[in-house]
């Protein structure tokens, strides 16, 4: 039988580097730790509309929403919808004008004598203002953004009035900057201003310090720029950092709607560079299209598990338009509200300015110990699964060297991102693959003969769950302490390889299989290798019902794949949404279907037949799909805005209740096991009395024939 030797230098050099990546865990789970203050925000036109809807006084609504708990109100750039419906200043189309004189109904003689002068264009757009200020600053922006040429000063009797070469439609959605008013307002009633400027077409380093000045003197929390651009892109983003900095204000950057990374705006990653990264915080806002179908206990689940899971520190909420039943619009609202700031709360949250993290990036010696630690688990892998160089030691040192010198090196000199990556592709496949191989070679060494108790079993097969588990969780901390840095935390940086671990782990542990077993006739002596067996698989004869079977085993594979990762390629369905949220309001934190409901159940049914020699086929297919519990726990790390403490429990929770659904499974098989035992038992005593029967029945035939020959 070959004998594969687990070399202990490359295993001690594989526990240094653990030691080195706990630390750096450690490390990481107190940065996290130290953020956990959450901005409850949601747009101050958003408490207008609903303070309209209910006729009652804005006032009222802004003290009500203050009381349940929001911290921030989002205010966007003025414009003349908003101006027109506020009647603070007016935006009148030239041709209306025109219109009314000739009809005879514009009243105002110093307007009639404008028309008659022929000052007035039927194609232009005619500003006016009611308020001082709101004109000031409407002006102000308007000659900013148009120029001189495009926008004319008019005197019309004792009033200014602003000509202006626009078409009428899309001046009236024109951005206008910030409105101090409104500012004044949010900070008058108690909020922080989450200001939402957009940026300049051409903008200068002028343009940016406009912007700046407005905001002067009043209390925000955080910048979120609206639209595709950041403000002063292209071209004046340096004076935007100034800026910022000068002010200590906080950069927010929106979550895509994949929830992966951000909403695209040119310049982000700049200023947020230019910032520090430990100066920025992450942005969500349930979808305007999704929320109404969202009953108001399971948006308040998903803003407590969007801030756990993806480290949201800004949480943008939308007002329903609809009440619940039995409950007035505004109740509804300050309900959805409060227990949201109640549920975040409870999870150990405060409520105001956006937290950040501290800029973070691990030792250089203690990532490169990482390194080294992953160079020695490639190197034990190759050694596991391939005869001739783990009985020589000497080849094994020699790959070591090379590969944790390529692997240590540009970290020890202050790069190394790329080989970082590479270390933590390595990390989620090789460690799961070693802790399966490791089962499989004590598998092989298990030498009792005696049909082993089904409670023993069970506890058996738990034992070696737990253990095959607490091994993966080596390749876990590695993965995590390759990539931990505050780039990762928020997202500017993550792990592409996330598809490719939930198959080559299969790989891996599926060559290490065919080098231990014979998966023909289960002999573990002298196999032909791997080469040899999958010659004898591509060499055996397809039936119709092989094809079915392997159709649906490539269809559950694309399905395992799609379903997976940072994005889904497959929708989930309702039932399996409400398993999820059962099991989130269950744990900690959500196991991962894969593993409790997959992987680890076949993990305990691999162990029930290794120890009651069922065909190797089978036991080789079930260690397979063990094996994707076992890479998924591994991957869940490579999320890297996820919390590390999060990470490990959920894995935790996985194990614990994928062991139970394994051994409920172990006693069904168990159960289905002795009902057909029992029914070819009946049958083959049914065949014995009808074989009986049909013997005595020849033989009184026989006795009758004599007789009558006798006579």
């Amino acid at each position: 039988m070959k004998v594969f030797k687990y070399n202990r230098w490359l295993v001690l050099v594989i526990v240094i580097g653990l030691l080195a990546a706990l630390a750096i865990s450690f490390q990481r789970n107190a940065v996290e730790r130290a953020n956990r203050q959450v901005d409850l925000a949601i747009d101050y036109e958003g408490l207008q509309e609903l303070a309209q809807r209910e006729g009652l006084p804005e006032s009222v609504v802004l003290e009500k929403a203050k009381e349940a708990g929001i911290s921030s109100l989002a205010v966007y750039e003025t414009t003349f919808k908003k101006l027109n419906d506020n009647g603070k200043a007016a935006a009148i189309d030239g041709s209306k004008i025109l219109e009314s004189y000739h009809a005879g109904t514009l009243e105002d003689p110093s307007w009639r004598q404008l028309v008659a002068s022929g000052k007035i264009n039927g194609k232009e757009v005619y500003v006016v203002g009611h308020d001082p200020q709101t004109y000031k600053e409407v002006k102000e922006d308007l000659l900013r953004r148009l120029g001189s040429d495009r926008v004319t000063v008019l005197q019309v009797g004792n009033e200014e009035v602003l000509a202006v070469k626009a078409h009428y439609d899309s001046f009236l959605k024109m951005n206008l900057g910030m409105p101090t008013d409104e500012m004044k307002a949010v900070n008058d009633a108690g909020f922080h201003v989450l200001a939402r400027p957009s940026n300049y077409e051409n903008c200068t380093p002028d343009d940016v310090k406009a912007v700046f000045a407005r905001l002067d003197g009043f209390d925000v929390s955080e910048i979120v720029f609206s639209g595709q651009q950041s403000l002063g892109a292209p071209k004046a983003l340096q004076t935007t950092i100034d800026e910022m900095k000068e002010r200590q204000i906080n950069l927010g950057l929106i979550e895509a709607v994949t929830q992966l990374q951000f909403y695209k705006q040119d310049g982000m990653e700049e200023i947020a560079k230019g910032l520090g990264y430990d100066h920025v915080a992450r942005l969500y806002s349930i979808p305007k299209d999704e929320q109404p179908k969202l009953k108001i206990d399971t948006a308040v689940e998903r803003w407590s598990n969007t801030d756990e899971e993806r480290n949201i520190r800004i949480d943008l909420l939308r007002i329903y338009d609809k009440p619940s039943p039995n409950m007035s619009l505004m109740e509804t609202n300050m309900k959805y509200f409060q227990e949201t700031h109640d549920k975040l709360v409870a999870h150990g949250y405060t409520i105001g300015k956006a937290g950040t993290f501290e800029s973070y990036n691990a030792s250089k010696v203690l990532r490169a110990i990482v390194m080294l630690g992953v160079a020695a688990a490639g190197v034990l892998y190759l050694s596991l699964v391939i005869p001739r160089l783990n009985a020589r030691t000497r080849y094994q040192y020699i790959l070591f060297v090379v590969f944790g010198l390529l692997a240590a090196v540009p970290v020890l000199m202050g790069n190394g991102s790329k080989i970082r990556v590479v270390a933590a592709l390595a990390s989620a496949n090789v460690f799961p693959a070693i802790a399966v191989i490791f089962q499989l070679d004590r598998v092989r060494a298990y030498k009792e003969k005696a049909r082993i108790a089904l409670p023993r079993l069970i506890v058996t097969a738990a034992i070696a769950l737990f253990v095959t588990g607490a091994l993966s969780y080596i390749g876990a901390a590695y993965l995590s302490a390759s990539l931990a840095d505050t780039q990762y935390f928020l997202e500017f940086n993550i792990f592409r390889g996330i598809k490719l671990t939930f198959v080559l782990p299969l790989i891996l542990v599926g060559i290490a299989f065919l080098q231990r077993f014979d998966i023909f006739d289960g002999r573990m002596d002298d196999t032909e290798g791997v080469v040899e067996q999958l010659k004898r698989i591509l060499d055996m004869p397809v039936k119709i019902k092989t094809l079915l079977v392997m159709l649906v085993v490539l269809v559950a594979g694309v399905v395992f794949v799609a379903r997976s990762g940072h994005t889904s390629g497959m929708p989930v369905s309702q039932t399996e949404l409400r398993f999820r949220a059962f099991l989130e309001q269950a744990f900690y934190a959500r196991p991962r279907t894969k593993e409790l409901m997959i992987g680890h159940p076949a993990f305990m049914l691999a162990a029930m037949a290794a120890l009651r020699k069922w065909p190797t086929m089978v036991f080789f297919a079930l260690v397979l799909v063990a094996t994707i519990g076992q890479g998924s726990m591994v991957e869940t790390f490579a999320h890297m805005r996820t919390p590390v403490y999060m990470s490990f429990m959920r894995g935790i929770g996985g194990i614990v209740l994928g062991a139970g659904i394994g051994a409920v499974a172990m006693i069904l098989v168990e159960l289905w096991q002795a009902v057909m035992a029992r029914a070819r038992k009946a049958n083959a005593a049914e065949k014995r009395r009808v074989k009986q029967t049909d013997g005595e029945k020849d033989c009184r035939i026989g006795i009758l024939r004599l007789q009558e020959c006798w006579r």
